[in-house]
């Protein structure tokens, strides 16, 4: 497989800053964007559930849009890394035949694919195991919630703050794919990250990530997520004034995006919420097209 490195500095390309972007203190660029947080009614009920099935996704929890800033962080890479805020970026090259397909083919994907992220995450965390359990290709537009029937083939960027799992759902996740085995494996320290790749360079709708630090407990609501046959369940993100959000401008498919979404060990960061958001520079570019894959890492 390709060589991993982590991400050190990239050095910025030499197109200029966009309308809708600052060049701040020090240079560092940031865009002033809309991050959608949960709309808690606050009359103690859970979420609403989203419900998953028949290819079609039903998502209709409220949700409301708050102003924030969302700091490039392109030449600083290597200040952020999975322990200390819960995301990192790698450089990584897939050597895989997804390469020329451009990942249209659902098996090199679960095969080839699959195990080059699980290698991805043995060498960064210096786990012994890695085990992708599922994978999303987002290639529609924006809205492809409101398409109704059959919005899951046309599946695109999620504009609303998140983790995949809450702390209960990493446990079901576990206990899902490991059942004889999960008991064992959760006495020892173990993870669920998200390996985040662009297929093609990314200008419209770029994915953001929270600093774990900065996202206290508090803010995060665990809601259900409801299958034919099974239910999971996630964090949505309540509105903070603390909250740090950060991405990479113009992230190319072999800058690779870590996303903590859960660790057993309780002195590092344990998750990092994450979002798709509107850079105003970029709202009438074509569609991101990216895949990520969710995995269980377990160390010995």
């Amino acid at each position: 497989m390709a060589a991993v490195a982590t991400h050190s500095a990239v050095a910025p390309d030499s197109m200029g800053f966009e309308a809708g972007s600052t060049d701040g203190q020090d240079g560092i660029r940031t865009v002033d964007a809309v991050m959608h947080y949960y709309d808690d009614p606050g009359d103690g009920s859970p979420p609403m559930p989203v419900r998953i099935g028949a290819n079609t996704v039903t998502n209709e929890r409220p949700m409301v849009a708050v102003p924030k800033t969302i700091t490039d962080i392109r030449g600083r890479e290597g200040d952020y890394n999975l322990d200390n805020c819960g995301f990192q970026f790698i450089k990584h090259e897939t050597a895989t035949a997804c390469r020329e397909d451009g990942y249209h083919d659902e098996e090199i994907i679960k095969t080839e694919y699959f195990r080059e992220c699980e290698q991805i995450l043995k060498d960064v965390t210096g786990a012994t195991r890695a085990f992708v359990f599922d994978h999303r290709v987002r290639r529609g537009p924006s809205d492809w919630h409101k398409l109704g029937e059959n919005n899951a083939s046309k599946r695109g960027p999620l504009h609303r703050a998140h983790v995949d799992q809450s702390y209960f759902g990493a446990e079901l996740a576990v206990r899902r794919d490991f059942p004889d085995e999960a008991d064992e494996l959760m006495k020892k320290r173990w993870q669920i990250i998200n390996v985040w790749r662009p297929i093609k360079t990314i200008r419209k709708d770029p994915l953001a990530v929270a600093d774990s630090r900065s996202v206290p407990d508090a803010d995060l609501v665990a809601a259900r997520i409801i299958y034919p046959r099974e239910e999971k369940e996630s964090w949505t993100i309540l509105p903070g004034g603390s909250h740090r959000w950060y991405y990479l401008r113009e992230q190319r498919p072999d800058e690779v995006l870590l996303i903590k979404c859960f660790d057993s060990d309780e002195a590092v960061a344990r998750r990092a919420p994450h979002s798709a958001f509107v850079d105003p520079a970029h709202e009438g570019d074509e569609p991101r097209e990216s895949i990520e894959a969710r995995a269980l890492v377990f160390h010995g």
